[in-house]
């Protein structure tokens, strides 16, 4: 922790020296640029926070294994995106589709400044590659404790290609989506609404947990979870107010707006859990990360006061989405991935059509055509990342196998699939 701090203090004494604000674009301006390069790394703490995060909740029998997801991640969407990834969402344009290839293997994506900016292109690049790894690392938590590690490579490697990159490009690359003028300041429709309602898709695949309903699957870390939290709401300011991609006023207001969603969605979920039993810990925690989903899309557009109602209702539609879906015992999304990131997100998306008075109008500004925009990019991204995922899943389980084996998942993930044990 003192070395992230010490690593803030020298991102505010570089843009204290340097002078803040943008410069015209077509320069480079040094504040921007260091602003950018901190944000990227504050979303890559979020990628080990998401590990904490669902390593605390699972059976200590799969500590291990769910953590190192994200790590493994890491590393294979990493150069997914500097090989292929990048290209296929900012090349240019193919019918409002997917991007071409002129920037495969990063050909041409070097410290010239970025067209449009004032960074260098390789900034803008790497920033843009946490949003892939974060992304694919969210889906985990659908799928903890049963899928087999080569499975699990396979998955987020294709899903990264079919689902994210083209709908990464149709949202910011300049695709259709984009075109049509719809708002995603930082990830609601790209990031979180992907992540949940995939997430869905596959656990329908591969099935629930051995004993899932009947045996008690209790999160063995409480503290491992709020710490993992606590690096997700530390990181999601460099998410969010990184987007402005400028160190300006608008990342700015994203940074408070960030901070204020995530603390009326923790306080209300308090509230809910409080009224049915007790104040949870996890609970809290749990609704934070809904509200810091929510306000994603919407944090540059909207004022700090309208970040309230927006993390108030992300934690209500989060928590009554839990209860529905694992009273009904169909499905065995493990760590509410759906309610969480699809539900509160898709609340954030068609919140930013009502809410965005601030380099774009929605409803309350007047613009009632932005909901409709905003309704057609969620009911799109739902629709294209169930149907893809649960394809891909099923095509992945015929060839491969997606499930470990009974006496594998009894055992434990740690040991049967990496040989160590988290408490040995």
């Amino acid at each position: 922790m003192r070395a992230i701090c010490s690593l803030l203090l020298l991102a505010v004494l570089l843009v204290v020296l340097t002078g803040t604000g943008s410069a015209d674009s077509g320069t480079i301006n040094a504040a921007d640029n260091a602003w950018v390069l901190i944000s990227a790394a504050l979303v890559l703490i979020m990628i080990p926070g998401v590990g904490l995060f669902y390593g605390g909740m699972v059976r200590k029998k799969n500590a291990i294994s769910t953590i190192i997801f994200s790590f493994a991640i890491m590393g294979i969407i990493s150069l997914q995106w500097i090989l292929y990834g990048y290209t296929l969402v900012f090349g240019k344009d193919i019918s409002g589709l997917i991007g071409g290839l002129e920037f495969l293997g990063l050909n041409g994506v070097g410290m010239d400044v970025k067209e449009g900016l004032t960074i260098p292109s390789l900034t803008f690049m790497v920033y843009q590659s946490m949003f892939a790894v974060i992304t694919v690392s969210l889906i985990t938590g659908s799928y903890v404790e049963r899928i087999k590690f080569s499975s699990f490579l396979v998955f987020s490697l294709a899903w990264a290609t079919l689902v994210y990159d083209p709908i990464a490009h149709w949202v910011w690359g300049g695709g259709w989506l984009q075109q049509m003028g719809v708002l995603d300041f930082a990830g609601g429709i790209v990031v979180h609404i992907s992540a949940g309602v995939s997430a869905m898709a596959i656990a329908m695949v591969i099935g629930a947990r051995k004993g899932f309903g009947t045996d008690p699957m209790e999160p063995h870390n409480i503290p491992t979870t709020v710490i993992g939290a606590a690096l997700l709401w530390f990181g999601w300011f460099g998410f969010n107010a990184g987007s402005a991609l400028a160190a300006n006023g608008i990342a700015a207001n994203a940074f408070v707006t960030t901070n204020t969603s995530a603390a009326a969605a923790a306080t209300t979920w308090m509230l809910l859990s409080w009224r049915q039993r007790a104040p949870s810990a996890l609970g809290i925690v749990t609704g934070a990360v809904a509200g810091l989903a929510a306000i994603t899309p919407a944090a540059g557009f909207v004022t700090p006061l309208a970040a309230i109602p927006i993390g108030v209702i992300a934690a209500i539609a989060g928590y009554y989405a839990i209860l529905l879906v694992r009273g009904s015992k169909k499905v065995d999304d493990s760590l509410d991935v759906l309610a969480c990131h699809g539900i509160g997100s898709t609340w954030g998306v068609l919140a930013t059509g009502i809410f965005a008075s601030i380099g774009a109008a929605g409803l309350i500004a007047g613009n009632s055509h932005q909901v409709t925009v905003q309704v057609i990019a969620i009911a799109v991204t739902w629709i294209y990342s169930f149907f893809v995922t649960y394809g891909l899943a099923k095509v992945i389980d015929a060839f491969m196998g997606l499930r470990v084996r009974d006496e594998e998942e009894s055992v434990g993930l740690d040991i049967s699939q990496h040989g160590e044990g988290a408490y040995m």
